[in-house]
């Protein structure tokens, strides 16, 4: 029998939705709410979604994430999308090892490298059609294209689909603004499919070259269909159509929400802590630890478990089929792990934050998301250095399990 709110003592219930957008609109309180969850203890129960654990302390985090025998990553979502598993993340070992061990390679350090002159490319080119005006919705124009155009290259499908995904993922994700909780599932489902028919597009449509002796492209795409993994069943096969689309559904929505979030972000801490700022702008070699900080400072996922056996969490027993959820923002400024955890600052070392997981379900495109900051970072601050936000359009920050903006207009002066 699960945990149920009757088990428990008053002081450790809470009400606290993710979902809820009173929590980032009309100004985002997550770091706020993270807190006052984090000082009732570091891991209380929420009513909301069927009743579920909020853990928000380092230590539990990362204990949580390296036990896959005693928390399954199946469900990850507190809600669904109708898409049923996301392959491979939602997987446990055994089973999750060998679809890992297929990916790696594709998301290598060395080839993420020749990716590289691409992506500044790209970088600059999204720079160019902006710097001029003195003004930027910088979502739109900026942190949105980026991850989706890199997602397209790396994948080798059509640049001018670009806005299919955008759309679609953000839907996907979080509804349509303004929706009520049905209307949105209703639409996250909905772009669910559209998502998946374009995928079997694409399979077919690939699957059709090979065998025709016509596939002369080396894309990941290519790659993941020629790719074998050993079942549940210890069996040795190519992956089926159904098992492709899904891992291309978790590969655009980890891939382009993930990056586009920790982009805003960076822009808006940044824009708040000029100081931090003039470090990046004085000396471009800063800019890999200030990666690591902005991503410390402003987790933008959750991370869902499930507990498979009953278990204990610090003074807390959860229950074989509780729901876990885990606030990787709330692990990340935990004082026991980090000096001053509040406060940014990009010298910051050691830098050991939660942001991209641990364990086996570790995020498998952390080299691609760290080189595009990277990237970006380095090219935004020499090139727009004075950026501020628009007082007149304040920035609007969207509630999800994976947090990101809706808009992030920002002003600067303007490059001619």
């Amino acid at each position: 029998m699960t945990t149920t709110q009757a088990d428990l003592t008053p002081e450790l219930v809470v009400d606290f939705d993710i979902y809820d957008p009173s929590v980032t609109m009309p100004v985002d309180r997550m770091q706020e709410k993270a807190a006052e969850l984090a000082a009732i203890g570091p891991i209380v129960w929420s009513t909301t979604h069927g009743g579920h654990w909020l853990v928000t302390s380092y230590e539990h985090v990362h204990a949580i994430l390296r036990d896959p025998e005693t928390f399954s990553s199946h469900p990850n979502n507190l809600v669904d999308a109708g898409q049923g598993k996301f392959l491979p993340i939602e997987l446990d070992p055994p089973e999750h090892t060998s679809y890992r061990q297929a990916l790696q390679p594709l998301f290598s350090p060395n080839r993420m490298k020749v990716l590289e002159p691409r992506i500044r490319e790209i970088v600059i080119e999204l720079i160019t059609s902006f710097q001029a005006d003195g003004k930027v919705e910088f979502v739109e124009k900026f942190a949105h294209e980026l991850p989706t155009q890199v997602f397209l290259a790396l994948m080798g499908w059509p640049l001018e689909d670009a806005a299919l995904f955008t759309d679609a993922t953000e839907v996907a994700l979080n509804g349509r603004p303004g929706e009520t909780p049905e209307q949105a599932a209703e639409s996250r489902t909905k772009a669910a499919y559209e998502m998946f028919g374009y995928f079997m597009k694409v399979i077919a449509e690939r699957r059709a070259a090979i065998a025709s002796g016509d596939a002369a492209a080396e894309d990941v795409t290519n790659a993941i269909i020629d790719t074998e993994i050993t079942d549940s069943e210890g069996v040795q096969r190519p992956l089926t159509d159904d098992e492709l689309a899904r891992m291309f559904f978790l590969l655009l929505i980890a891939g382009l929400h993930t990056t586009q979030g920790s982009l805003a972000w960076m822009m808006l801490h940044l824009s708040q802590n000029t100081e931090e700022r003039d470090k990046l702008i004085d000396d471009p070699g800063a800019v890999p630890a200030a990666v690591e900080e902005i991503l410390r400072y402003e987790a933008a996922i959750a991370m869902g478990r499930r507990a498979t056996t009953d278990a204990t969490i610090g003074d807390i027993t959860v229950r074989a089929g509780d729901q876990l959820l885990l606030l990787l923002c709330a692990a990340n400024r935990d004082e026991g792990e980090f000096d001053e955890p509040g406060s940014l600052d990009v010298e910051r070392t050691p830098n050991r934050h939660l942001t991209f997981g641990s364990g086996p379900h570790r995020c498998i495109g952390s080299h691609l998301a760290r080189l595009m900051l990277k990237i970006a970072a380095e090219e935004l601050h020499q090139r727009i250095p004075d950026y501020r936000l628009d007082p007149e359009d304040p920035p609007v920050v969207l509630p999800s399990q994976v947090r990101g903006f809706a808009r992030l207009s920002l002003l600067f002066t303007p490059v001619g």
